[in-house]
């Protein structure tokens, strides 16, 4: 699979990005890097995502998110994130003004799923959203949402008909300032913040539902169709700095009077770790072009890649630490920041027994 003139200028202007003007920006890990976020709107990738009507094509996202997250992953997630919350605005009002504000980097976006009790079986949210006269109110709890409590704007689902399941969920567009919406951080391991958010009777008027009633649960799943390729695009870009990483250290490192590359415990090691890199980023590629020509009914090739990706950068992390030794676990050391940042993806937007289960379900209709 040969990428186009046009796709690999974007990889190396992406790259480039990332070695240079997007490195400056250094924040406290766990909040909001607003002037990364200007950053990446000033140097062209966040209006990357707003370039057509109905978003970026899959493909160019997933090389961006690849190209970053070899040299930046804090840039990766940021654009990441904000890419996922404005999604569900961009399929249902593509014209709302607050993508112009995401696309400008002054408003930070999040994506509000997950619950307390409600994670992988994400069809049985229990956030409600009551009829109350010409809107809603919403009442419940979003829990381990990326960006809050701080976000500026959240795409949010909510049940609006008990007991029907997925049939029953609606989305809404929420400001982060809404009265009766509460946040709190929550201390995890993660450059950006995680949070829990509590909806006390949260008015939203119906101009703020996106798409149709009882309609969210779609909306929700041809998010996650377009952004789960780029997860695996994400780990691929993990995945290649860690390889570069040890690729470049048993080629100097000496042991027994021989580099290590010269071991063929070592070499074949990473010769493995290639092989299945260059496996998981076709197949990422091959579910993002099938997003881009078909619009939809991706979802197995979507989480085979992110499974397959996301699982093959967790082992090069792991290969790359062990050709280093402890050295590669001092704290600030590329591979020991891979190590941290490597793991999440495993869970997030699906965890790999889910994406299994989405695969497996696929081979029996």
């Amino acid at each position: 699979m040969r990428l186009s003139p046009e796709c690999l200028h974007l990889l190396d202007h992406t790259e480039s990005l990332a070695q240079g003007p997007l490195r400056t920006h250094q924040h406290t890990p766990g909040r909001i890097n607003r002037p990364l976020l200007r950053a990446l709107a000033d140097h062209g990738l966040l209006p990357h995502l707003f370039r057509h009507e109905h978003g970026a094509k899959a493909l160019d996202l997933c090389l961006i998110r690849e190209a970053l997250a070899r040299h930046h992953t804090e840039a990766e997630t940021a654009f990441a994130l904000q890419g996922l919350g404005a999604y569900p605005i961009l399929l249902t009002q593509p014209h709302n003004p607050w993508l112009s504000k995401i696309a400008d980097g002054t408003a930070a976006a999040a994506f509000a799923l997950t619950e307390p009790d409600a994670g992988s079986d994400a069809a049985h949210l229990a956030l409600q959203a009551r009829e109350d006269g010409d809107g809603y109110l919403l009442t419940g709890e979003k829990s381990y949402i990326s960006n809050a409590p701080e976000a500026d704007v959240y795409s949010v689902f909510a049940r609006t008909t008990p007991h029907a399941g997925a049939r029953g969920i609606t989305a809404f567009v929420v400001p982060g300032d809404a009265d009766g919406l509460h946040g709190e951080h929550v201390d995890l391991i993660s450059p950006h913040p995680i949070g829990m958010l509590r909806f006390d009777g949260v008015r939203v008027g119906r101009d703020q539902v996106l798409g149709e009633v009882d309609g969210g649960w779609a909306v929700a799943m041809r998010t996650l169709d377009m952004f789960r390729p780029s997860v695996g695009a994400f780990a691929v870009g993990m995945a290649q700095a860690a390889l570069d990483a040890a690729v470049a250290h048993v080629t100097t490192r000496q042991a027994f009077g021989r580099t290590l590359s010269t071991f063929q415990g070592v070499s074949h090691r990473l010769a493995d770790v290639a092989t299945r890199l260059q496996a998981a980023r076709l197949l990422v590629h091959d579910a993002a072009i099938a997003y881009d020509e078909q619009d939809g009914g991706t979802g197995q090739l979507s989480a085979m890649a992110k499974l397959f990706a996301t699982e093959t950068a967790q082992l090069a992390v792991d290969v790359a630490i062990q050709v280093h030794g402890a050295r590669a676990l001092e704290r600030g050391h590329l591979l020991e920041h891979l190590y941290r940042e490597v793991r999440a993806p495993r869970i997030y937007e699906g965890a790999s027994e889910v994406q299994r289960e989405i695969i497996a379900r696929g081979l029996f209709t």
